[in-house]
């Protein structure tokens, strides 16, 4: 018999592997990256820019703390919450399936909130320093600071499982009764590219989906998980009340949706992030080489050219969802996320946008990432965003596309670029001409 495998999102655990904390030292604090030592500029160092000012301030209720006020002032819906019972985060013993822990988040920020947690964690994309991590005291004060933390977020989410940089993580695995995640029944990695079945443990998920199967809503009764497993009674919940105490969250929803727009978005965040460190690595080792070799400044060397092209496709081949794992029936949120996440894209004349939705056979109805309109994408290097927009053109404008690429239709990729055209500034000259030469 096999072991299967779940899914929960994983936050900093103490028991992770030492060794990726030392190696994201090694990388991430010498130049040009300096991520230790280089002040963050992203929406949470901006709030706090604004709090220390006295332009903005947060409202702290008993209740909540300050979460709510947090998610208003960086427009996170409430209705983007998603509710983990694994132990595997900062505040684990605030967690059980009894008492989730409730994550919200938008296209840049993720905030975690625990029922009588010390503090909200947060992680945020920050466009040169890839994912920074804070943490805010659930205590009233008249001077609320986020903190930065490093070190113990490190430990996790800076690892193979991140692509080596300060990312997201999203991991498989089971869960016991306490919330205590079952190890020794294996983990995975997961994105949109991971079949359904093998989604969501640790999770709840409310929402509708047919006849496909997952592991959301799942409770492990036993140390040994083999299969065929029942998780019959977690299929198609859209109501979590008889599970704990909905009335203690913002919402009674933990919406399918947010969570599969989450699982892509984590990825694109995270090959953003290699994208630009790569980009950054290359020029300043080419600088380095050409001032030893007596080069003439900026001269190019063919192993700048080959680091940036290989991280650039890994940013495309995410952006434009190569290998999503297929739907096979049709999935429906209970939180109204999904209505809200669409209503909130930029359209062309014809009314369609990156963030239109499909549900039915794939996630998104047009298969194109609308993180190419985030500050992150745009502050790639430009050497980076170059060959990016570059490699996008060549794909969606081939008469016969790579067979990596062969789930966009030529339909597909004519209304992608037709969107994208009306929607996005800063293109390159090509792409409002027809031209690429």
């Amino acid at each position: 018999m096999t072991i299967r495998t779940a899914v929960s999102f994983v936050a900093c655990t103490v028991f992770a592997i030492v060794s990726a904390s030392a190696w994201a030292a090694d990388e991430f604090d010498r130049p040009p990256i300096n991520y230790r030592d280089s002040s963050p500029d992203n929406c949470i160092s901006r709030l706090q820019a604004g709090i220390d000012s006295g332009r903005q301030t947060l409202t702290f209720d008993m209740e909540h703390g300050y979460l709510k006020a947090v998610l208003a002032s960086l427009s996170v819906p409430v209705e983007s919450q998603m509710l983990v019972f694994s132990k595997t985060s900062l505040q684990r013993h605030r967690i059980s399936p009894r008492t989730p822990r409730a994550l919200y988040f938008n296209d840049d920020v993720y905030i975690g909130y625990c029922q009588s947690g010390d503090v909200l964690e947060v992680s945020v994309v920050d466009p040169q320093l890839g994912t920074v991590f804070y943490t805010l005291d659930q205590e009233s004060s008249d001077e609320p600071r986020f903190e930065r933390r490093i070190d113990n977020c490190l430990i996790c989410h800076s690892s193979s499982r991140t692509g080596g940089v300060p990312g997201h993580v999203v991991r498989s695995l089971f869960v016991d009764a306490s919330g205590q995640p079952l190890f020794s029944a294996g983990s995975r990695t997961v994105d949109h590219t991971t079949p359904m079945k093998d989604r969501w443990g640790g999770w709840y998920v409310t929402g509708t989906h047919g006849s496909q199967s997952h592991v959301g809503n799942l409770i492990t009764r036993t140390k040994r998980v083999y299969e065929p497993v029942d998780n019959s009674q977690g299929h198609n919940v859209e109501d979590l009340s008889k599970r704990f105490r909905v009335s203690h969250y913002l919402t009674s929803h933990s919406d399918i949706v947010a969570l599969m727009v989450m699982e892509h978005q984590t990825l694109v965040h995270n090959r953003l992030t290699n994208a630009s460190y790569e980009t950054r690595k290359a020029l300043h080792y080419e600088q380095t080489m050409n001032e030893a070799l007596g080069n003439e400044p900026g001269h190019r060397l063919e192993s700048t050219t080959r680091r940036v092209h290989s991280a650039g496709d890994d940013l495309v081949e995410a952006l434009l969802l190569v290998d999503e794992a297929p739907l096979s029936a049709a999935i429906r949120g209970t939180s109204g996320y999904t209505e809200l996440f669409a209503k909130s894209g930029k359209r062309d004349a014809q009314g369609r946008s990156l963030r239109d939705f499909d549900l039915n056979t794939r996630l998104f109805r047009y298969p194109c990432s609308y993180l190419i309109y985030s500050e992150a994408f745009d502050a790639l290097p430009a050497e980076m965003r170059e060959h990016v927009w570059h490699r996008l053109w060549e794909v969606l404008t081939a008469t016969e596309p790579e067979k990596k690429f062969s789930h966009l239709s030529a339909s597909d990729r004519a209304a992608i670029v037709e969107i994208i055209r009306e929607t996005k500034t800063g293109l390159p000259d090509y792409w409002t001409s027809g031209s690429g030469d």
